[in-house]
């Protein structure tokens, strides 16, 4: 039962990001790239504690997969932050989280991993019910702009997870890369004025501090003690719980079109986590 509670308070933190994210941008509270910025630089601070308290050892800053790994990381974080000046909390979640499973997908295949039949059919179903959400409609539009942005934030998130499977110490690479992109995510700024108030940086610090470096710190805690399909089955609950928040703290509306492309995404996301177990 503890560790049950411990993953649903992990998810709740990835979803929060997002509604975090939503809540700042909707109520122009803060521009995304400074949302970045700050949620990179508060959570390289946090992160940067948890090492030195728990650790004497400090992990390399230095090496071609870093470079690779930093540069991911920055497009997912501005990638997220500029896409929820127009996507839905939810929405925002969903084609994050489906676009990251894609991703992981085709790296598998690029590696030439072994793909069973069922893991295939999974993630055709996944990418199909995220074609047919995002495909242009008058009843129910997606900002395209917003989506393709969401997309690029995933391809990032995509690439760091690939990049960070068989890490040793998940958290001391993540302590890493945040201290290493916070620094670089300063050239967004040019992109977009800085527009700040204090109820803007208080949220983008929540999410930085609490929702990114804690929660992503729990989460690597948690890995070991559960199986790799577990733990790619809680992540389903992401974008529910996201919709979820977004509903409850900025009035979105929940549409029909939405509950029936997260049944499809999710459905297919689970198929294809099956397909992946190894038999016993």
């Amino acid at each position: 039962m503890k560790l049950f509670a411990l993953t649903l308070l992990a998810m709740l933190a990835f979803a929060a990001n997002s509604v975090l994210n939503r809540l700042a941008l909707a109520g122009e509270l803060i521009d995304p790239a400074s949302f970045a910025v700050i949620r990179l630089f508060s959570g390289a601070i946090i992160l940067g504690l948890i090492v030195l308290a728990q650790s004497s050892t400090r992990p390399a800053l230095l090496s071609t997969k870093r470079g690779v790994s930093v540069a991911a990381l920055l497009a997912y974080m501005l990638g997220f932050s500029f896409a929820y000046l127009s996507l839905d909390t939810g929405v925002g979640a969903l084609v994050l989280f489906g676009g990251v499973q894609i991703t992981m997908f085709a790296g598998a295949l690029l590696a030439r991993e072994h793909v069973p039949a069922l893991k295939w059919i999974g993630a055709l179903v996944a990418a199909g019910g995220l074609a047919w959400f995002l495909w242009p409609t008058e009843a129910a539009p997606v900002d395209p702009m917003g989506a393709a942005l969401m997309g690029i934030a995933a391809l990032g998130w995509g690439i760091y997870s690939l990049l960070g499977r068989g890490a040793q110490n998940a958290t001391e690479d993540t302590a890493a890369n945040f201290a290493l992109a916070a620094p670089l995510s300063l050239l967004g700024l040019f992109a977009i004025g800085p527009e700040l108030t204090p109820v803007g940086v208080l949220l983008a610090c929540l999410s930085g501090i609490v929702t990114s470096g804690l929660g992503y710190a729990l989460w690597y805690a948690i890995l070991p003690r559960i199986t790799s399909a577990t733990a790619a089955i809680a992540q389903l609950s992401v974008p529910i719980l996201a919709a979820l928040g977004g509903i409850a703290m900025l009035g979105e509306d929940l549409t029909l079109r939405f509950a029936i492309a997260a049944l499809i995404v999710l459905g297919g996301i689970g198929l294809s986590v099956t397909g992946a177990r190894k038999p016993r």
